[in-house]
Order: C-alpha cells, then structure tokens, then sequence
C-alpha cells in the first residue's frame, strides 16, 4: 500500500510518500519533501501568512513528491493529511489541499492526529518498542506511554511548550529564524560558560515554562543595557548571549530529563524515545542519555528529517490506520487546533 501524507500544522509545509510492504516488513520512505515559511529575525510566523505560504507551495511540492517517489496516481491507496493539532489557518490550507486531492484523484482521505504521526514515525525509524515518548515541539511538550490501545499523557507543559519558549527568545535576542529559531540557540549555547540561575519549575509530573522565559527576558534586557559589560560575580567574567542560551536550555532540559525519568520508573520502561523538532537538539539527547543509562536503558532519536514536522509522518500514521480500515468522509474531513494524543484509537498496535 502507498499513502500520500500532507503536513502544515505550523510553518512547515511537508508532502511525504510512503510505502508499506506486505507481511509487516519495514515501511519504504519514496519521497519526503519539506518547505519552510521563514519570517524575519525577531519576529513570529503569522497563522495567514504561514496559510499564504501553505496554498502556495503545496502544489508543487505534491508533484515533485510524486515524480520523486516514482509514482503514479493510480499507485496511490489513501490521501492523509494533519487534522491537528496545531495553528488553525495553515492546517485548514491543508486539509483543503487533501480534499482536493482525495476528490481529484478519487482516493480515501485519512484524518491523521500530529502527535500520534511523529510516535509512529519514531518508531518505525529507530526500532524503539515500547519507549516511554518525550514528545517536544513548538506546540506541544508531553511524556508519554503506550496502554490498552492509547497513548497515555503522564505529564505536559501547563503553559507554553519548550519550543515556543526557545522561539521566543530568540526573538528577543533578534536571532535568525533560518533555518529554525532553536536550532540557532543551540549553537549559541555550546559557546556558553555560565550557568546562571533561573526558575525550576516540575509540578508533579508537569512543567512550566513561561516563568522561565520572563526571567530569562528580564536578564536579556539588562544585558543589552549593561554597556560596560555584565560579569559573572564569582569569576568575574563578563556574561555573554551564548551564556543566557547554554542557562536557558540547561534549565530546560534537566527539567524535562526529571518527569521522563520519573514516568520511565512509573511504566517500568527502560527506553525513551525523543520525538519533535526539540528532539533534534544534540544537547536534549545527551541529557536524556546519560539519564537513560544511570537506569541501564537507552534512547532513541531521529534527526531533522523526521524530527521535524514532515509530512512522511503523516503518510506512515495514516497508512498505519487506513490498514485497519480507517477513513475519514469528506464531510468529517474538518481540522482541529485542540486534538489530545489520548483521544486517538491505536487499532494498529496490541
């Protein structure tokens, strides 16, 4: 079976080709394409510009896809696209690009939840089994395990998820949105010294993160004042950007090592799988990895092509759900920005 998955939830615009063998061997990835909306340093993505973006590319990426995959129309078995959740303008450019598609070429039409595609895209990359999920992106931020048919939330982000906090202040550094906001923070934080104090906030099995980036604003702004240089008061050296990036994300992510390894404990898992455009940080994985081994476990990455928001992950989590004869009317076919990981059905797994 070959699906065709279209994924816009945000400002990524992804059309993925995938190919699911017979007798359960591992799916074939033909072709996965990916455009980026990059709006100006400091500055956000709109929901109508990113739409703009969306109905403007889509096309041409789903006739490059095809020509790449080496597939015709007739190949193809189900249309999938992103139902949510995510920012709503760009996700309803894309559901209406999958209607047009479903109707044009007379194929079913697969609603497929975001989270849920990259899980199973993780899974079927790195071979996890039954990983406890770290889910992390500029939208969402959730632990996660496998039960009875369902991806089980234990813990999430009460406010603002870890990507939008790293988003956000690099719009208040005025970094470059090129290629990704985080990413350029990351490579700021490799040249940073000093860890320098900033909240710590794990309720439970939750996070918070918008106390952080106040703090972390605030200690922005004096630094831009400070013309004579701000030091450290121990070492008395002078205190940079790079050292507020390396503080912000050390924070960050020890915060998030804490609630995975607690609901590793909880589910008896020894293997977390990091999945989001976060999961592509080299940082986050070596965190989590010297965690993971202290507890005789492992972790499981993907790198940018399937970290980030793409559209192959669509195509494999609907193709996974269409095989158990999953489809979405046309009349259903709606988008959704509030669609919980535990409200999908996992028909596919035991």
């Amino acid at each position: 079976m070959i699906a065709v998955g279209l994924e816009g939830s945000a400002n990524k615009l992804g059309v993925g080709v995938i190919l699911h063998p017979p007798k359960g061997r591992s799916a074939q990835i033909l072709a996965n394409i990916r455009h980026t909306f990059v709006s100006p340093p400091g500055e956000g993505f709109l929901p109508k510009d990113t739409a703009k973006h969306h109905r403007t590319w889509v096309v041409r990426l789903v006739k490059q896809a095809l020509l790449e995959a080496g597939v015709t129309i007739d190949d193809v078995d189900c249309v999938c696209y992103t139902k949510g959740p995510g920012m709503g303008a760009p996700l309803q450019g894309v559901a209406v690009s999958a209607r047009m598609l479903s109707l044009l070429w007379d194929k079913e039409l697969v609603g497929v939840n975001h989270c849920i595609g990259h899980i199973e895209m993780g899974r079927e990359i790195t071979g996890a089994q039954n990983p406890v999920v770290l889910y992390v992106s500029g939208g969402n931020t959730q632990v996660i395990a496998y039960a009875s048919q369902r991806y089980r939330i234990f813990g999430e982000a009460l406010d603002i998820a870890v990507g939008n906090c790293l988003d956000r202040f690099a719009r208040t550094l005025n970094i470059s949105n090129d290629p990704a906001p985080g990413y350029n923070i990351e490579q700021l934080a490799k040249r940073g010294r000093h860890l320098l104090d900033l909240p710590y906030t794990v309720k439970g099995m939750d996070c918070s993160f918008s106390g952080i980036l106040a703090s972390i604003d605030v200690l922005a702004a004096k630094l831009e004042k400070d013309t004579t240089g701000w030091r450290d008061e121990v070492s008395g050296e002078v205190i940079s950007r790079e050292d507020l990036c390396f503080s912000l994300q050390e924070t960050i992510f020890a915060m998030l090592v804490e609630i995975t390894e607690r609901a590793m404990a909880h589910v008896g898992s020894h293997q977390v799988l990091i999945v989001g455009g976060v999961g592509c940080n080299e940082r986050l994985q070596q965190m989590m990895g010297m965690m993971a081994k202290d507890r005789g476990g492992s972790v499981f990455a993907t790198d940018e092509r399937f970290c980030i928001d793409n559209g192959i992950m669509i195509a494999h989590a609907g193709l996974l759900a269409y095989r158990t004869g999953f489809t979405t009317a046309l009349a259903d076919s709606i988008c959704t920005q509030r669609f919980r990981t535990d409200e999908v059905l996992i028909k596919w797994r035991n």
